[in-house]
């Protein structure tokens, strides 16, 4: 079992916020995070698991603590944030990784209410966790924010309209954001997952028979990502490592947009 030691690795002594914690890339960043010496705040709407997980992180040596908050209720952010500083002292990071996928139907036979839920999580999602996060940073004098965005924000797939234009919209967030903090030390990245396995893509893969092999084929390495690659480019963009970029959507794709 890998002991965590807090002090060291690329993210020592900072306070990072992760959202969509509780599974998947998430909870995978969680580990990764910690790992590499972050104090770390989990948000999601399920506490059972969160509180599963910081159980583990704990009994790895780390410090971590949850609060569950919804990404599409702005106190909520507010809330989870204000968390964050009082348990900590400061917000240095965050994670915007909390989404949503939409059901597969034709534009023209999309309901509002499959829009609505896209747009207000993915988007609204990410914009209700900025605005409090760029907050804390302001007051602690900077940081660094990583939004999830996909390859869907890079390229477009048929049958797929609301989730690709929120992904293309967290983009476009992530830029403008980049640019107006710039000067006050806050940087502000997002990354562009392909295929990566978790519980909604094997619950997708299972409704729709045969896109499995169809994903994966569209990755030159032919292969899902695991949660904990997708993880690790995060924590790089949130490290000092990264102190020159911002502005950037980094592909972590095995190569599916170069094609």
């Amino acid at each position: 079992m890998h002991q965590m030691t807090q002090g060291q690795g690329s993210l020592a002594g900072k306070v990072a916020l992760i959202t969509g914690a509780s599974s998947g890339i998430g909870a995978a960043a969680a580990r990764v995070f910690t790992r590499e010496g972050a104090q770390v705040v989990l948000i999601s709407r399920r506490e059972d698991r969160l509180q599963t997980l910081v159980k583990e992180l704990h009994n790895e040596g780390a410090q971590a603590s949850y609060c569950v908050a919804d990404v599409q209720v702005a106190a909520d952010m507010r809330r989870a944030v204000g968390f964050a500083v009082e348990t900590y002292g400061q917000l240095d990071v965050a994670f915007n990784n909390a989404g949503a996928a939409a059901e597969k139907s034709p534009l023209h036979l999309m309901d509002d209410a499959a829009y609505d839920l896209i747009m207000d999580t993915n988007v609204r999602g990410v914009w209700n966790c900025l605005r409090p996060e760029i907050g804390a940073m302001l007051e602690s004098g900077g940081g660094a924010i990583v939004n999830t965005s996909s390859v869907a924000g890079l390229v477009a797939t048929s049958v797929a309209a609301p989730y690709i234009a929120s992904k293309h919209a967290v983009v476009g967030l992530t830029k403008v954001a980049a640019v107006e903090y710039a000067p006050s030390n806050i940087r502000v990245n997002a990354i562009a997952p392909g295929l990566a396995r978790s519980e909604m893509v094997e619950d997708w893969f299972a409704r729709f028979p045969g896109q499995e092999a169809k994903s994966k084929a569209s990755s030159p390495q032919n292969r899902m990502a695991e949660p904990e690659e997708i993880a690790e480019a995060a924590a790089w963009l949130c490290s000092d490592r990264a102190s020159f970029v911002t502005g950037a959507t980094l592909p972590v794709d095995g190569g599916a947009t170069a094609w």
